[in-house]
């Protein structure tokens, strides 16, 4: 048995001698290929933080001392080394490890920190605690990428850091030169700057290649007194914050990482260690000029390193096409993105026009006003982020976009469930968020040919902003409708006065099977697509005043969701109309597949019949009981589907 297999918790490690932590250094990043490329997940950046991780729970004792990571797709290891090897098996799935650090899997996880350049802030406020409750045997550790240093919070976080130099905290400095993309910004090239000092390198190597042999001369080239922070690099930015400092050290030397830490351990202040590593370290496929491929990866094959091709379109890739044409006949459209330029969309647009693409860093909140800055000088700024991330910069969209009525328009990829991503990332927030922004248009394209004129019509928009979401993976088919009356798309022409029901963005494929079911039932449904949902459309109110039933199906939150909307519109109006909203609950989602999230959600053709159905033999019932009955049973129904 290896290393690996004879671990039995972070203690153990530090009974390892050097040899036995290369052999588990080795038999570490074996697991990860071969576990992650069964599974699918962030493998590039686990691949990185190998030694790292190790040297970390050998010089700090979690969960005594608080290990914070940022952002938490880098934990890989420092779950296997506490504790849940055996569970890989079902990383990301359900019932399975989380792809992030999950406070219900382990003592260890003290944050679920899947959203960078905000680790600092809790090691803030978790030294603040420790010293006033007197705990001055306990660590304060965090880990943040080069990447979430491009984030306002980080910065934030920092100015405060530096001034509690009594607060002890080790800020660890994972730079590998890249968040999902190389990083960028001025920050980035001072830290490139830094592990690039001629004069450090030439040392360092000096010393692994001459001096490795002998522990003790070894450890003095790590401990000079002066170290590599006064003698062998400019730290002019970090010694202005007040903050100590140690590096650039090689993050894959674990006894160059353990003396750095353990230095840094005794300086009982805030101290930065500056640990430069490689993303993909170890295998070779990650380590070339695709990197950015393996951040995130489907099930592949090891060997080769690829993937099996995904079956059809990606509604990302709809975007991608579709936003280039744009900017071929349009020379005042830009495109911006924080960090994520290929997941997003925008790499192929930065290609054919690089003067007109902006990477702006995790920096969400930047993004939205930048591009409102862009939009006041006469620009047409194309934002593309996450839907989760657009929470960030909600306050942006409100009152330095929409309140100056600058028309950005801000696409939102992953809108909705997304699932084996966990609680964090599901996109479910924007449209409740969003619907409450004075002039805002959105718009839910339920195929590529509605994304496509959906994009075009924003871009034509003047007075204000405009979103359009769509969610993860392969679009289907397009839908044509039937008829369009008053913007609505007419999908399915049902009875009338019978049943409508309002199918949004990628739903419609679900409420016309929902028809279908009832139609085979004896209940003919009117299906429509109104595409723009906010603001509501007027015509939408009217029909479904027109109707004995509405219900919206939606892959967003119920509360505030369309249905919500709606009903608020038909109560003002006076209509009597009922309105079943299908959608997603508000809680957060545990981790799945995106089918057993949405089945978890009643957002499936069994659970919508079957409720549909039971709505509409209780209204039938109530008719024929009278009025009073009839009320007490639909008051019933709406309590138990909310």
């Amino acid at each position: 048995m290896g290393q690996l297999d004879n671990l039995t918790g972070p203690a153990a490690l530090k009974k390892l001698d050097h040899g036995e932590l290369l052999d588990l250094v080795r038999e570490t990043r074996e697991f990860l290929i071969h576990q992650v490329s069964r599974t699918g997940g962030h493998l590039g950046p686990n691949l990185g933080v190998v030694e790292l991780t190790i040297a970390l729970h050998r010089v700090f004792t979690s969960p005594r001392d608080s290990i914070l990571w940022d952002t938490g797709h880098q934990t890989y290891v420092h779950k296997m080394l506490t504790g849940r090897a055996d569970r890989f098996d079902a990383l990301r799935k359900r019932g399975g490890l989380s792809g992030y650090p999950s406070r219900a899997e382990s003592e260890h996880d003290l944050i679920e920190n899947s959203h960078a350049s905000t680790a600092l802030s809790y090691a803030d406020g978790l030294a603040k605690a420790y010293a006033l409750q007197g705990a001055t045997d306990r660590a304060v550790v965090a880990v943040i990428g080069d990447g979430a240093l491009t984030g306002g919070m980080t910065w934030e976080a920092l100015n405060n850091i530096a001034a509690g130099q009594d607060r002890p905290m080790v800020i660890v400095v994972n730079d590998n030169g890249r968040s999902y993309a190389p990083t960028v910004g001025g920050f980035a090239e001072h830290l490139a700057a830094l592990r690039t000092s001629h004069r450090y390198e030439s040392l360092l190597e000096w010393g692994k290649k001459v001096l490795a042999p002998a522990p003790v001369v070894y450890d003095a080239l790590h401990g000079l007194k002066k170290g590599m922070k006064d003698v062998f690099t400019p730290q002019g930015m970090y010694e202005g914050l007040g903050l100590k400092y140690i590096g650039p050290v090689d993050g894959h030397d674990i006894k160059a990482v353990e003396f750095a830490l353990r230095r840094a351990h005794q300086f009982r202040a805030p101290v930065i260690v500056h640990c430069v590593t490689r993303k993909g370290q170890g295998y070779p496929h990650a380590e070339n000029d695709e990197a950015d491929r393996f951040h995130a990866v489907r099930v592949m094959d090891p060997e080769t390193g690829r993937a099996a091709p995904a079956p059809g379109t990606s509604w990302t890739s709809v975007f991608a096409r579709e936003l280039i044409a744009v900017g071929e006949e349009r020379d005042d459209v830009v495109a911006i993105t924080a960090a994520m330029p290929g997941p997003t969309g925008l790499s192929s647009f930065a290609e054919r026009f690089p003067e007109r693409s902006f990477d702006v860093g995790i920096a969400e909140q930047h993004a939205v006003t930048s591009a409102a800055g862009l939009a006041t000088a006469g620009l047409r700024p194309v934002v593309a982020v996450y839907s989760t991330f657009l929470n960030r910069a909600f306050d942006q969209v409100l009152m330095d976009v929409a309140m100056h009525r600058c028309p950005v328009v801000f696409v939102l990829d992953r809108a909705g469930v997304t699932g084996d991503d966990g609680a964090s990332h599901n996109g479910m927030w924007d449209v409740p968020l969003l619907t409450l922004v004075p002039g805002l248009r959105m718009a839910a394209p339920r195929d590529a040919a509605t994304l496509r004129a959906a994009l075009r019509e924003a871009v034509e928009v003047t007075d204000g902003p405009t979103v359009i979401r769509f969610p993860k993976g392969q679009v289907g088919p397009d839908i044509h409708a039937l008829a369009v009356s008053g913007g609505l798309d007419i999908l399915r022409q049902g009875a009338p006065g019978g049943p409508l029901l309002i199918a949004t963005g990628s739903m419609a494929g679900l409420g016309l099977a929902v028809a279908d079911r009832l139609s085979e039932l004896g209940t003919e449904t009117t299906v429509v697509d109104p595409v723009w949902i906010a603001p509501l459309n007027p015509a939408l109110t009217a029909l479904a005043a027109r109707h004995s039933l509405v219900a919206t199906v939606e892959d967003n939150l119920r509360t505030g969701g369309l249905g919500s909307v709606l009903t608020q519109a038909l109560q003002d109006s006076g209509a009597a109309t009922a309105v079943c909203s299908f959608g997603i609950p508000r809680r957060f989602l545990e981790h799945g597949s995106r089918g057993e999230v949405l089945a978890d959600c009643g957002l499936t053709e069994e659970h919508i019949v079957r409720t549909l159905t039971e709505r509409l033999t209780e209204r039938t019932i109530g008719h024929q009981a009278g009025p009073g009955r009839g009320h007490e049973h639909t008051e019933a129904l709406d309590k138990e589907q909310s």
